[in-house]
């Protein structure tokens, strides 16, 4: 891969999920990543150890009740089909973050470059501080309406 994907890219790829139960981060994920399809290039079991290992260094809960959970290093190959999450929670689980509100959506990013993974993270960082993207996450937006924002955000980005 040449050139880094935008985070609207990565979630128009790996969609959005609605209603995901669990009373703590590791059941929410469970509950997350079974319900996602199989991807050739990552099995489940492993992406979810993945996670749930870089959740035990650090919680990701970055506050106003999201975290952007994610594997601590890329497991998927350059050129493999990189993918973002949305998740809705069905119940705000208490993330250890740092604001100490509870989360009620979740960022999985799942990118095969560091450099890549530290692109999408720094655009979540700069979504999160819009008053309307987190307005749109409040709502639980759907997808087309979720990307249309995005998108018209990262024009402001080149």
């Amino acid at each position: 891969m040449s050139k880094e994907e935008r985070l609207a890219d990565l979630i128009e790829r790996g969609g959005i999920y609605r209603n995901i139960k669990g009373k703590n981060p590791e059941e929410v994920l469970i509950e997350l990543i079974g319900s996602l399809p199989l991807f050739p290039s990552i099995p489940a079991d492993n992406l979810l150890q993945a996670v749930l290992e870089r959740e035990d260094l650090m919680p990701t809960g970055i506050g106003r009740g999201i975290a952007v959970p994610h594997p601590r290093n890329p497991l998927i190959l350059p050129g493999s089909e990189q993918f973002a999450v949305l998740a809705y929670l069905e119940n705000p689980v208490d993330w250890n973050s740092l604001d100490g509100e509870k989360v009620d959506t979740l960022l999985l990013i799942i990118t095969s470059t560091a450099k890549q993974h530290l692109v999408a993270l720094s655009e979540i960082n700069f979504l999160c501080r819009q008053k309307d993207f987190l307005r749109l996450l409040r709502e639980r937006a759907g997808l087309d309406e979720l990307l249309v924002f995005i998108r018209e955000m990262q024009k402001q980005w080149k």
